[in-house]
């Protein structure tokens, strides 16, 4: 799978096309919350998310319905995979740790993930 990154309006369209299984543009773009943008700004960015490899389609005559060609949970892995090596050298324990300094990890936390490593460990 490429690792090009999504733009956050191309991570929008993804959550809806995931979401949705699959669709064609115009059904895809009801589903888009308010300000839904144009037509035709809407159809580039799933166009675009083709280009990637992020999505594919199916034709029918001049109609293209549109669907996932990655799943949100492989996105996520290629997403957090790529933050850990442009943000935190590479290291998880940076991660980590960073989340102790700001404060959004607990000493209860780091025991349930400390339990979660032996258990897959086991």
């Amino acid at each position: 799978m490429t690792a090009k990154r999504l733009t956050k309006r191309e991570e929008d369209v993804m959550k809806i096309l995931w979401e949705a299984g699959k669709g064609f543009v115009k059904d895809l773009l009801q589903k888009h919350p308010e300000p839904k943008p144009h037509y035709n700004t809407f159809s580039t960015i799933v166009r675009g998310l083709e280009e990637k490899g992020f999505v594919s389609h199916n034709a029918y005559g001049n109609s293209h319905e549109y669907f996932p060609a990655i799943s949100k949970e492989d996105y996520r892995k290629l997403y957090i995979k790529n933050m850990v090596s442009d943000y935190f050298e590479s290291s998880y324990k940076n991660v980590v740790s960073f989340f102790v300094k700001e404060e959004k990890l607990n000493v209860d936390d780091l025991k349930e993930l400390i339990e979660l490593i032996e258990k897959k460990e086991e």
